[in-house]
C-alpha cells in the first residue's frame, strides 16, 4: 500500500495522490513529499524507489532486503537509514520491526513491511493538523524517529517486570525446572535489545553532530535529545543485564545450597548407622574362640549398644547443628 502526503508551510495541503500527480508536485520546491510505503507489492516499490525518486541500486537493495542492524549511507542527494522499532510482549517475546527512511532535501520515503506505531501516531498528527511536523523533510524524519525511540519505554518497562518475576522464581522455594532456559531467553531478548539500540545511538549521534547537509542546523538539538534517550535506553538494557547475572549466580549459589543440604542429610544419615555397623561387623567376625557370643546377655547388650551410639550419634550432629 502507497501512502503520500504533501505539506506546505507545515501543514498538510494533500494526501493520496497518485504518481503522476506527485511528478507534478516534486517541481514545486516550496512543498514537501512523504510517501509512506506499507508492506508495498514489488510493482509499487519500484515504481516509487525507481521509477519516481530513482535510488541508487544499493539503497534500494538494502531497503527490500531484511537488516538485523540499523545502518546509515550518504548517498549525497539523500540519506539511507535502516532503522528498527521494538515491541515486547510475554506470548511473542521480543519483537523488532524495520523501518527504513530515505531522507532527501524535499522529500521522506518511508518503507516498512509490518504497522509501526510511530508511524500510525504521526500520520494521525499529520491528517489531524496537531502542530506542523513537517516544515521540513528532516523535521519529519526526527518526529517518527522520536516517536518509535518513545516506544522503546514500554519495552524496557516489560522487560524488568519479566526480570523481577524471574528473580522471584530463582529465589523463592517453588522453583520451576526450567528456570535455566527462562533466563537465557531473558539474556537473549536483552542483548537484542542492546545490539539494536547501540547502532541507532551512533547513527543519531552522527545526525545530532551535522555531519550531514541535509539536516538543518536548527535541528541538531532536537536528535541530540533522541540520541540521550537512546543512551539512557542503552544504560537501563546494561543494568538489566548485569541485573540478570546477578540473579542467575544467586540460583546457582541457592542450587548448591540446596544439593549441600541433602548432602548434609545424607552423611548425617550414615553417621547415624556407624554405631551399628561398627558392632554388626564386630559380632559377625567368623573367630572360633569368640566368648561374649555364648553369654547370655550378649544379644540385649548388643541391642542397647545399638540404640545407645545412634542416640549419642543423634545427640553429637544436633549439637553441630546438623539437624
Amino acid at each position: 500500500m502507497i501512502r503520500t502526503f504533501v505539506f506546505n508551510e507545515g501543514k498538510l495541503a494533500a494526501q493520496d495522490l497518485d504518481l503522476d500527480a506527485l511528478r507534478l508536485v516534486r517541481s514545486d520546491k516550496g512543498l514537501i513529499i512523504w510517501i509512506d510505503l506499507d508492506n508495498p507489492t514489488e510493482a509499487e516499490t519500484k515504481e516509487v524507489l525507481e521509477g519516481l525518486f530513482h535510488f541508487h541500486p544499493l539503497s534500494i537493495e538494502d531497503c527490500v532486503a531484511v537488516s538485523q542492524l540499523p545502518k546509515l549511507e550518504d548517498y549525497e542527494d539523500y540519506l539511507f537509514m535502516v532503522m528498527h522499532a521494538v515491541d515486547f510482549n510475554r506470548q511473542e517475546k521480543f519483537i523488532t520491526t524495520e523501518l527504513n527512511l530515505f531522507l532527501g532535501k524535499d522529500f521522506l520515503v518511508t518503507y516498512h513491511e509490518l504497522p509501526l506505531r510511530s508511524l500510525k501516531t504521526a500520520v494521525e498528527r499529520s491528517v489531524n493538523k496537531i502542530g506542523t511536523i513537517a516544515r521540513g523533510p528532516d523535521r519529519l524524519a526526527h518526529t517518527i524517529i522520536d516517536l518509535m525511540v518513545d516506544n522503546y519505554n514500554p519495552v524496557l518497562d516489560e522487560l524488568h517486570q519479566e526480570l523481577e518475576d524471574l528473580e522471584d522464581l530463582l529465589l523463592g522455594k517453588a522453583q520451576r525446572e526450567d528456570m535455566v532456559p527462562m533466563i537465557l531467553d531473558c539474556r537473549k531478548d536483552i542483548g537484542l535489545l542492546r545490539r539494536i539500540v547501540r547502532p541507532q545511538r551512533e547513527i543519531i549521534g552522527r545526525l545530532a553532530r551535522g555531519e550531514y547537509k541535509l539536516v538543518r542546523p536548527n535541528l541538531l538539538p532536537y536528535f541530540r535529545d533522541i540520541h540521550d534517550n537512546l543512551v539512557r535506553i542503552d544504560e537501563a538494557a546494561l543494568s538489566a543485564s548485569e541485573q540478570l547475572l546477578t540473579s542467575f549466580d544467586l540460583y546457582l549459589n541457592h542450587t548448591a545450597q540446596q544439593s549441600n543440604e541433602g548432602i548434609k542429610v545424607l552423611t548425617a544419615l550414615t553417621a547415624l548407622t556407624l554405631p551399628p555397623v561398627v558392632i554388626g561387623s564386630w559380632f559377625g567376625m567368623n573367630f572360633k574362640n569368640m566368648p561374649e557370643l555364648y553369654w547370655e546377655y550378649a544379644y540385649p547388650l548388643v541391642i542397647i549398644l545399638n540404640v545407645g551410639g545412634i542416640v549419642g550419634m543423634w545427640f553429637w550432629l544436633k549439637r553441630k547443628k546438623w539437624f
